[in-house]
């Protein structure tokens, strides 16, 4: 059967979904062959049902294409064709995805750095790189378990080289190429340098000045996961002008940042109309104008950069979307005080190239409950290429047979 064709099964799935879905919204029923124009849907509707149907079927649609179909049948059957396209293409298509800090942990990826050749090289590639700016061993601090991998200075470069070394052995040791990639946070310079857009050595500079220059600001600032949707957090904090948004990780997941006390106060408004919220354990009140003091410094440490531009899509967190300009001194710095619109990015990702799986590129699963909230229950498969310190080369083998790469792919 024509996938593509009137009466398609998926294509009677999506129109009874939209008819019920937008019928509850317009509180009257409606038929498939009315117009669009007469639902009387307003702008927040709109979103609201573009919202759902990604909640629901992944991002197989903008918003703009609710408008440019004009009745229901039109619209089910182009979301049934997107889907059908995605289905068709049969091939793995991964998107790498870079853990931020956060996530970092004493023994980290030890169990793969017993287990696998590969990893130890990139690992010590990415050491070497390090050394001479930090004056130590990152692979020795993750290994040994020291507790000092939770200090700013020193988890930035740590998270940077597992980053790097587990994007590396995907790459250059199992052949997963990604189609895609983004980093949330300081994942984004592992991210820059696997697209080729940072030489490793490059890398390594920054991310030690930018970890060192933020160890030693001040103290007093802090983050705070919340519940709240960005225009709940935003108002929550309007009267609080140390406080403002962090990251932006998905629908109902905003992270604020900023001065503690201030932050404490708003979680006390957040939690009086029932929004949960819980304290970060970070040092500094990361992504926001609090780091403003570090900004010269890390700019005058970067100038002259002059890395070439992504040679795949590199999507940025700072705009919330694929960029393929070089990534300058001017970038970096405005990254720092930047918030992390990691929701945005990772929306236009999977609506532009549809990938079979993300893989999330860090020593833990942090940002995979978000990808699969934007993705829904028909979007690509999440994997976290390790979970634990105990993670090994038998896990491992695990997520390359569903990336169809490894020794235990089917082939």
């Amino acid at each position: 059967m024509n996938p593509n064709a009137p009466g398609d099964p998926d294509e009677r799935v999506f129109a009874a979904w939209l008819t019920e879905r937008i019928g509850g919204y317009v509180r009257r029923e409606v038929r498939e062959d009315e117009p669009l124009a007469e639902w009387g849907l307003d702008s927040i509707a709109l979103l609201g049902l573009y919202g759902d149907i990604e909640e629901r079927f992944g991002p197989l649609l903008d918003p703009s294409d609710i408008w440019a179909h004009p009745t229901i049948r039109d619209l089910a059957r182009f979301l049934a064709m997107k889907e059908a396209a995605v289905r068709r293409s049969g091939e793995v298509r991964a998107a790498f995805v870079f853990t931020g800090q956060g996530s970092q942990h004493p023994y980290m990826t030890s169990g793969l750095h017993q287990n696998l050749s590969g990893y130890r090289h990139h690992l010590a590639e990415a050491d070497a790189a390090i050394a001479p700016y930090l004056g130590l061993s990152v692979s020795e601090l993750i290994l040994s378990g020291d507790p000092r991998v939770h200090q700013t200075a020193l988890t930035q470069p740590a998270l940077f080289a597992v980053g790097y070394a587990l994007a590396m052995t995907l790459r250059e040791e199992e052949g997963v190429r990604p189609v895609a990639v983004l980093g949330h946070g300081i994942g984004e310079l592992a991210a820059a340098v696997l697209a080729g857009a940072l030489p490793l050595a490059e890398a390594a500079r920054l991310v030690c000045f930018r970890g060192s220059y933020m160890q030693y600001l001040p103290s007093g600032g802090g983050m705070m996961a919340t519940c709240a949707d960005p225009f709940e957090a935003t108002e929550a904090c309007a009267t609080e002008p140390g406080v403002s948004i962090g990251a932006f990780n998905a629908a109902r997941s905003t992270v604020l940042s900023g001065e503690l006390e201030a932050l404490e106060r708003v979680r006390d408004r957040l939690a009086a109309v029932g929004i949960a919220s819980t304290f970060l354990k970070v040092t500094h009140a990361f992504h926001s104008p609090m780091m403003e003091p570090v900004t010269p410094r890390f700019e005058a440490a970067a100038r002259g950069l002059s890395g070439p531009s992504p040679n795949l899509p590199f999507y940025s967190t700072v705009y919330g979307r694929r960029i393929q300009q070089p990534l300058d001194a001017g970038y970096w710095t405005t990254q720092i005080t930047s918030p992390v619109r990691f929701a945005d990015a990772t929306r236009q990702l999977l609506s532009q190239h549809s990938p079979s799986h993300v893989v999330e590129i860090g020593p833990k699963a942090v940002l995979m409950p978000f990808v699969r909230r934007m993705a829904g229950s028909r979007g690509p498969q999440c994997l976290a290429v390790c979970r634990s310190p105990q993670s090994n080369a038998v896990y491992l083998a695990g997520v390359l047979s569903a990336l169809s790469a490894g020794p235990l792919a089917e082939r």
